[in-house]
């Protein structure tokens, strides 16, 4: 959703705008500079303490899904609402809400294409007053749908399906690795870093220069990241390309560096 878009809509009562920033190397940033200014109505969603937490691998396992609904409850957002998840990087925070949303069924949710860096830069109003917000009752889902366990992944590679890491390029070659246990990347997966879906001005590229990206990766793409975040970023822009049926590995890199049974390859091969 454009800023212009979302200026035109974001004042109607069943548009929930949630503001998702969050920095790796200062997880209580996000919260600070919500606090400081934020989109007027907006309500903040925490990735560490909400958008995972659950009981999978990973550094960012999924919640369990009664806790997410629940947690959009308190968000005041209900099954007509239309979410709109915004953060500064580009939406690769963002997409985990986005991602999140649409794995229960809600399809009423959009990512602000440029974030709060577009929305200032266009003039848009901000404000600091925390919103009062109406509670809701979001019912019951059964369970996550669209992810993979790390035996899934392994099983797609060996039946030749795709499986992308969404991970800078110096990360996946194992160049280096600021985070998790092991250098390097799940052996047979393709980089396609989400960075990539951007233009220099932090919007996506257009739909057709995504499909051209995304176009070939054929039945059920996996994809994986660090820890299961900013891959949501290109499930996004996969979904915007018209490319369906991609699943998402939550446990990612985190998980499965950190398994000493799992293979790990290097740029060189090893």
């Amino acid at each position: 959703m454009s800023v212009e878009e979302l200026a035109a809509l974001h004042r109607r009562p069943e548009v929930v705008a949630c503001d998702v920033r969050w920095y790796l190397t200062d997880p209580t940033r996000g919260r600070r500079e919500y606090d400081e200014a934020h989109l007027p109505g907006a309500v903040f969603v925490d990735l560490h303490d909400e958008l995972a937490g659950g009981p999978g691998g990973g550094r960012h396992p999924l919640p369990r899904v009664e806790d997410f609904t629940a947690l959009l409850g308190r968000l005041g957002i209900e099954p007509a609402s239309t979410v709109v998840a915004y953060d500064d990087a580009g939406g690769a925070i963002a997409a985990r809400l986005w991602w999140m949303l649409r794995s229960i069924g809600h399809e009423r949710v959009a990512v602000l294409d440029g974030g709060y860096s577009a929305w200032v830069a266009a003039g848009q109003p901000l404000t600091s007053d925390i919103p009062a917000v109406p509670t809701r009752s979001y019912p019951a889902v059964g369970s996550w749908t669209g992810t993979v366990t790390a035996d899934e992944v392994a099983d797609s590679i060996v039946e030749g399906g795709t499986v992308i890491d969404a991970r800078a390029e110096e990360r996946y070659r194992g160049d280096t690795e600021p985070v998790d246990p092991q250098a390097g990347h799940i052996p047979g997966a393709r980089n396609l870093p989400h960075m990539d879906n951007l233009t220099a001005y932090g919007t996506h590229h257009s739909p057709e220069q995504l499909t051209e990206r995304f176009g070939d990766l054929g039945d059920k793409p996996i994809v994986y990241c660090g820890s299961g975040v900013t891959a949501c970023h290109d499930l996004l822009a996969m979904a915007v390309a018209g490319v369906t049926g991609g699943r998402l590995y939550p446990g990612s890199w985190s998980e499965w560096s950190s398994d000493p049974d799992r293979a790990v390859e290097t740029a060189s091969g090893s």
